[in-house]
């Protein structure tokens, strides 16, 4: 039976995106539709800026300019060119380009607080922004820019700059071209921003929010994982499952603990391997902490994507602008624009992913050393002298532990004023974003390197056998990367590897065994 493929579309109304629809939108291209009464909100808040437009009494983002300059009144026959050059002046990043799905996620997100009919943007202006995302259309949007308030202005100016058919982008295809001419391919017209559009289309957390959506998408996909590479160690080394008891993890009872804990049970139930040294002849009192503690640091860093997941959700549900239109009717400032709630979970999350690989490649160590290994050859070579086996695999783990733990210091502490002092302290949430996705990829191969090493490990056991869930990864690392040998090129089997941790196939493996982990 065949299993259809088609991605669903996602309604994005007045309320808040989910987590699992930004993912949709940004990695998998699920097209996007607006739902009716987003649409009647939207109409009733541009009529509010279309009445304030009209008066003679200044109102800030509709006749005035913007931050320093919010005092100065704009006539009405300069207010369009007053949103060009906002988005003109505005879309000043610089850098490499931004990857596709965090440019479509922070679009998705903007397009979702523009629905909510709090920001007085025209209903065609929102429906050309959608266009743009259902015509698979990604603005160029470069590495740096944003000082994450008042949100991440370059970011979404860059993608606003589109809409109005300037600036550069690339097509469903990946191929570069002129905005307009992306616009023109798709049916697409450019956008004449009216009074208040500039300000409502760059106003907002969307690329900080975007990112971290992402980021736990995957860290839900990579914490497991730690799990299962843990468990693959534990038997490697000999280890003993018995730390990991339900009533030992509940003497402590940090959630994330409990879960990590009843992954590593499930995952080492019936193990040939640790069921081979359960008896009294084994004199082996405890392990090392990088194995008997596994539970403990991963289930913290669980609680902490938990609280990260939390911020999220309450951000998600944010219409994010400045000003905003009340439900009321007001045109009022705000300061909902700083990027602080977000830009500090992101920087407690690159600091637990810098914790969980700095354990993953102790584990890494440990196998390699044979006075530690219990009774593996040193570096796991096929002949020790003249192979060195995974010697260097580890110096990869240990080199981008070290980057991790860089990339834990925290953008958030920082802050440099700027606007004329207007908007003197900002959150530094964008660059928090950016390292935290590096971070992703470090831990990503970091636990690739440790499953690399472990299925070796576990092959030169024989023949004692794994468990079946581990085992059942051994077998799908096995389609790419052969079993021990005389030295090989390791760096292909290396990011092969990476691969099937990135995609979620080793994961799948053990799963398609034991059933769901946690």
């Amino acid at each position: 039976m065949q299993v259809s493929t088609t991605i669903l579309p996602v309604l994005i109304g007045i309320g808040a995106l989910t987590p699992e629809q930004v993912v949709a939108v940004a990695r998998l291209d699920a097209p996007i539709e607006i739902d009716a009464a987003a649409r009647a909100a939207v109409i009733a808040s541009r009529e509010t800026v279309e009445q304030l437009a009209s008066d003679s009494e200044p109102h800030y983002g509709i006749s005035t300019g913007f931050g320093a300059l919010a005092t100065t009144f704009i006539a009405e026959d300069r207010r369009r060119q007053l949103q060009r050059s906002l988005v003109r002046s505005h879309a000043a990043g610089s850098g490499a380009e931004v990857e596709r799905e965090t440019v479509r996620a922070l679009m998705a997100l903007r397009l979702s607080t523009l629905l909510t009919g709090r920001t007085g943007i025209r209903l065609e202006t929102a429906e050309a922004y959608a266009g743009m995302l259902n015509a698979g259309i990604t603005p160029i949007v470069r590495e740096y820019g944003s000082l994450g308030c008042s949100g991440d202005l370059a970011p979404l100016a860059h993608c606003a700059l589109a809409l109005m058919g300037e600036g550069t982008a690339r097509d469903r295809d990946g191929v570069l071209m002129p905005a307009a001419e992306a616009l023109a391919a798709a049916g697409l017209s450019p956008v004449v921003l009216a009074e208040k559009e500039g300000l409502a289309l760059i106003n907002g957390t969307d690329g900080m929010l975007g990112q971290l959506v992402l980021a736990l998408d995957d860290l839900e996909r990579l914490l497991s994982t730690a799990d299962l590479s843990a468990a693959m160690s534990v038997e490697a080394l000999l280890g003993t499952d018995a730390v990991f008891a339900a009533d030992l993890a509940a003497l402590r009872p940090q959630s994330g603990q409990q879960v990590s804990a009843a992954n590593l049970r499930q995952l080492l139930a019936g193990s040939p391997i640790v069921q081979s040294h359960k008896g009294p002849e084994c004199t082996r009192v405890q392990d090392a902490y990088s194995l008997r503690c596994a539970p403990q640091v991963h289930g913290a860093a669980r609680d902490t994507a938990g609280y990260a997941a939390m911020v999220a959700g309450r951000e998600l549900a944010s219409a994010v602008d400045n000003p905003v239109v009340t439900l009321d009717g007001r045109v009022e400032s705000n300061g909902n624009f700083h990027g602080a709630p977000v830009a500090y979970v992101l920087d407690f999350l690159a600091i637990v992913i810098a914790d969980v690989a700095s354990m993953s490649e102790r584990r890494t160590d440990r196998m390699l050393d044979p006075s530690r290994s219990q009774g593996l050859p040193a570096f796991l070579a096929h002949e020790v002298g003249v192979d060195s086996g995974l010697m260097i695999a580890q110096y990869t783990s240990a080199g981008i532990v070290s980057e991790l733990k860089r990339l834990a210091a925290p953008a958030s502490v920082d802050s440099i004023p700027s606007s004329a002092m207007q908007e003197d302290h900002v959150s530094m949430g964008w660059a928090a974003a950016r390292k935290l996705r590096n971070a992703i990829d470090g831990l990503t191969r970091v636990l690739a390197i440790e499953i690399l090493t472990a299925s070796r490990a576990l092959d030169l056991r024989s023949p004692l056998l794994p468990g079946r869930a581990t085992g059942a990864v051994v077998a799908e690392v096995r389609r790419d990367v052969a079993g021990p040998g005389p030295d090989r090129y390791l760096s292909p089997e290396i990011e092969s590897v990476v691969e099937a941790v990135a995609s979620g196939r080793l994961l799948a493996a053990a799963r398609t065994v034991i059933g769901e982990l946690a």
